[in-house]
């Protein structure tokens, strides 16, 4: 069994464990770069761990062997997870099923079919997010890499912890009074089980951990969010996308990489190919910047097994520390200038016409098409109007009167009218 070394007295990594996320379009290769990147990091010497939080996990086809929903040992300082949606909900989610089994039982559910359906919808995408930090509370690892689900999926687990807030924040303490106050007569009357303490208390304890996961993710010192393309047009536009919501909810994005390209020289049938991946990397190039860039080749034969995976992870970083933080940038910046306050936030390839911002008290909601955040504004702009908005170079910027605070805003109302292109 390969054990976690002591790290060298020569290396000064993090504090604090590196938190790498790899996302992109289903079938573009993730799963490998995500692997190769663990692999370079634990030679290097750091104590590293690779999670799958996709449900379809191809991460131990990548390393060729067995992995489970706990970490397992597949080279010197490194260890696999594939989360397991059963095991994660026992892990994080024990006393809140048992209660909604209950309630089923009590329809009149056997206690079989009840346990199935206490697997509510996003569930095991919470739990996902809580094996991060996990990993990371526990110091055992200096870099935590996570070959997360597909795009979509991985924007869902991206914006849960923001709903949480939400839910937790405006719902939560009401619906828990009303339990409180009313649920010993309930439970009399209709015999129904009632949430008591415990389920509440439970409930308040996760969001305390998915919320500390939304910090972890929030802090360019520690995470970034990579993503993985293929050089063709679907793919890059779901990238791009990506690219955008992941910045519209505040995550920092340091890298692109570029997989399965072919070399210049080939010819024949592949010419055509060649041509058209030429053509889509010079867009890439202009669409993502000033975000880097890295390329990986298409292989002669698949990254399959810790040779395979080594070559791919240098191909793409080389002699480069594969845990660097390759660009910085701030999305979400706000900015007082005498009477004005300007708050910036970065969205990359969306246009006017998809931007819209309403204004709830404290809250100011940006909605970039199907996607909204809620963004908390500072205790300076509460009762301040926003009197100007500008979609310029990518960057939204919504400009407030301070003059203006007793002014207020009414709930629901519309910020100014959106400017640009």
């Amino acid at each position: 069994m390969h054990e976690l070394s002591e790290r060298p007295a020569a290396m000064d990594p993090p504090r604090r464990p590196r938190i790498i996320v790899y996302t992109g379009k289903g079938g573009v290769g993730k799963t490998s770069v995500a692997a190769a990147t663990a692999l370079l990091a634990a030679e290097r010497g750091y104590r590293t761990i690779v999670l799958s939080t996709d449900a379809a996990h191809s991460l131990a086809d990548a390393f060729d062997r067995p992995l489970g929903p706990e970490p397992v040992d597949v080279a010197p300082n490194l260890r696999a997870q594939e989360s397991d949606i059963y095991h994660n909900i026992e892990t994080y989610w024990g006393t809140i099923q048992a209660y909604i089994a209950r309630v089923f039982q009590w329809r009149g559910l056997d206690e079989i079919m009840s346990d199935e359906l206490a697997v509510l919808p996003g569930m095991d995408e919470v739990a996902n997010l809580l094996w991060i930090a996990e990993h990371h509370d526990r110091g055992q690892y200096d870099v935590i890499v996570v070959d997360a689900a597909p795009t979509g999926e991985t924007l869902r687990l991206l914006a849960l912890p923001e709903a949480m807030r939400w839910w937790m924040e405006k719902i939560y303490p009401t619906a828990r009074r009303v339990a409180q106050l009313t649920g010993p007569l309930v439970g009399r009357v209709v015999g129904m089980p009632m949430p008591d303490d415990p389920v509440y208390a439970a409930g308040e304890d996760l969001f305390r951990r998915v919320d500390h996961v939304r910090g972890l993710l929030s802090d360019p010192d520690l995470a970034s969010i990579r993503v993985v393309l293929n050089l063709e047009k679907m793919v890059i536009r779901e990238a791009q996308r990506a690219f955008t919501y992941v910045h519209l909810y505040g995550f920092p994005t340091d890298l692109v990489v570029c997989n399965r390209v072919l070399p210049a020289d080939v010819g024949g049938y592949l010419a055509a190919w060649v041509a058209s991946q030429t053509a889509y990397r010079r867009l890439v190039d202009e669409a993502f910047a000033p975000v880097p860039i890295r390329d990986a080749p298409f292989f002669e034969q698949e990254v399959v097994g810790v040779d395979m995976v080594r070559r791919l992870g240098v191909a793409i970083y080389g002699p480069d520390d594969p845990t660097a933080v390759f660009h910085r940038g701030r999305p979400y910046v706000v900015r007082r200038d005498g009477a004005a306050v300007t708050l910036s936030l970065e969205l990359p390839f969306v246009t006017k016409g998809e931007v819209a911002l309403n204004r709830f008290g404290d809250e100011l909601v940006v909605e970039v098409g199907a996607w909204r955040r809620n963004l908390v504004l500072p205790r300076i702009l509460v009762d301040v109007p926003a009197v100007q908005a500008a979609l310029e170079d990518h960057t939204l910027r919504i400009r407030f009167d301070v003059a203006h605070a007793s002014a207020g805003t009414s709930a629901g109302a519309p910020t100014a009218r959106i400017t640009g292109r």
